[in-house]
Formats: C-alpha cells, structure tokens, sequence
C-alpha cells in the first residue's frame, strides 16, 4: 500500500480541508474550541490543532513593517495565572505580537520581533503603557527614540483609587457611604438621573467626600488641554490642591502623578491612548470566560491573534 497526498487535505492530519474550513468558520463566529468538539463530534485537542495550524500560517504572512506608535499591556490567561503582554500597532488597531511574561524581557522581545519584521524599533516614535516599572525599563531599553505616554485609564485609575481609599475610610462612620462606591467613581454623565441626585446629597452632607470629588474632577479636565505647557501648569495646580487638602490617599496619588509627570504631559502631544488596548482585552477576557480560562499557554497566545492581530486566512470560506 502506498500513500499518497491529495489536494483536499492536509498530508497526515485526517480531515478534509473543508471540514476544516468548517471547524475555523465556527470559532471565527465565537464559538469555544470545546463546544465545537462537541458539535463536530471529535476530542477539542483535534479541534485545537488545527486551529493552531491556520493561525499559525497566517501569522508568518502577517506584515508588521513601519510600525511608529505602540501600545503594550499585559493580561493572564486564567486569573493571576501566567501573565502575557500583548504589542499592538495603534494605527492599525491589531495586535503584532504576544510574548510570554510581563517584565522588562517581554518588552525586549516585542522589539526584537519588530526588528525581525523589517521594523526597527529606532524607528518607533511613540509607546503608549501603564505605569509599571518594568515597562519603563524595558522600553527605555529597546525603544530608544520614543516617548512614552502614559495610559490615561490608568492615570484616572490611580486618582479613582484614592477617592475610593477616602470613601471606605469615611464609611467607618458614616455607614450610608457603603453602597455609594460606585456613584462616586462613575463619572457623572454614565449616572441615572436617581444616581445624579444621590451624589448631590453625598457631596454636601460629607464635606471631605466632596473635597476629594472635586480634585477627581479637576485630574479628569487635564485631559482636555490641547496646549501641553498649559496643560502642565494646570496639573501642577492640581497637585498643589490635592497636597493642600490633606486627603492622604490623594497625596499619594500626587506623589505617583510627578514620579511619571513627562509620561502624562506627553500625551496632551500624542494623543495616543491605550483605549484600542481597552478593546482588545475585552476581546480577550469574553474568549477567557468563554473557555473558562486556557492551561495551554500556546493556544491562548494564538487565540489573542486569532480574535485582534487581524489575520487573513487562507482555508475555504464555509457559509452556515
């Protein structure tokens, strides 16, 4: 007996490539690896295969040149498990890389994948992250022309932090403060008419609570500057009133604001923001939940170009 390799399938892997244009079809309409198993009655490790197979492929003619703005963040392919960050080109809104780790190395190796690509990273101008020690190293260490622009998400995260720290301080007294957490941190215009009237009442029966709402405001209308000297004296302003007012948590938060000031000022120049990076991991934390978190860390890395790298397959489309 002797074999022999045919144009309708794969030398050695058992399907049709049309029972395989069928298996992608359905992941690509979000359906989990597993529940097409199920569907298509084999083990999901077959299923996994040849999605790997396709991604895989597209991946190698992906064209990751003239790459000048990227964002990194990272994320965990089962919560606080084995973390990954993800390098996305922000122009094209796609993910051109996914390494393993969250240090200063995985940015290093983001580098060295666009050097590979015939993109080098001397030539990357901006780079958008959060405010991670590790990043700043590794950024400085292998982006060495760009800016760095520090994620306005999360700046606010950290000014949000310190009105939630006074929040739960002043509740130990006034109990009503409880269930307010999140008609403080929400911004006013995401409220109910019922929460806008609740918030009212809040700030004027709990002078500090009001306090430390109005220097939230106040971060929140430095994004709005398009001048950045301008926009400098404004957040220094911020700060010296935040420092003034004696709310600790808000100190702190000033303290952490001037250890990365050139990073936030940077941004009323480029304008650049992770919020692309926002999207792409609400992409990737529905995949998560809806494979109830990956113990393959390969399969999560492909799945995160599978869903956000902006592939072009080259299996037989299947119309169901």
């Amino acid at each position: 007996m002797k074999k022999v390799q045919v144009p309708w399938a794969r030398r050695n892997h058992g399907f049709t490539l049309m029972f395989e244009a069928y298996v992608m079809t359905l992941l690509e309409l979000e359906m989990s690896p597993g529940a097409v198993a199920d569907l298509v009655k084999v083990y999901p490790q077959r299923v996994w295969e040849v999605f790997n197979h396709y991604v895989g492929r597209a991946k190698s003619q992906s064209d990751h040149s003239g790459i000048t703005e990227v964002g990194i963040d990272e994320t965990s392919k089962r919560k606080g498990h084995d973390y990954v960050t993800v390098g996305v080109d922000l122009p094209q809104s796609r993910v051109f890389k996914v390494v393993e780790g969250k240090d200063a190395a995985a940015v290093r190796a983001l580098a060295g994948h666009l050097e590979a690509q015939g993109s080098p990273p001397g030539e990357v101008r901006q780079v958008c992250i959060a405010m991670s020690p590790a990043f700043i190293s590794g950024v400085m260490d292998a982006f060495v022309n760009a800016k760095i622009t520090f994620d306005r998400f999360h700046v606010m995260k950290e000014v949000n932090k310190a009105l939630n720290e006074l929040r739960k301080a002043e509740q130990k007294e006034c109990k009503e403060l409880k269930r307010h957490k999140y008609t403080l941190l929400k911004n006013p215009e995401n409220l109910t008419d019922k929460k806008q009237a609740e918030l009212a009442d809040l700030l004027q029966l709990y002078p500090k609570i009001g306090e430390g709402y109005r220097l939230k405001t106040l971060f929140r209308e430095f994004w709005q500057f398009d001048h950045p000297a301008k926009a400098g004296r404004f957040l220094k302003d911020c700060c010296k009133q935040a420092v003034k007012s004696g709310i600790f948590p808000f100190q702190k938060t000033v303290n952490t604001i001037k250890a990365h000031w050139s990073g936030i000022v940077n941004f009323i120049k480029s304008q650049i923001t992770n919020s692309i990076l926002e999207g792409i991991n609400s992409k990737i934390q529905l995949a998560k939940k809806r494979a109830r978190g990956y113990r393959n860390v390969n399969n999560f890395i492909n799945t995160i170009y599978f869903l956000c790298g902006k592939l072009n397959f080259s299996y037989p489309r299947v119309f169901i």
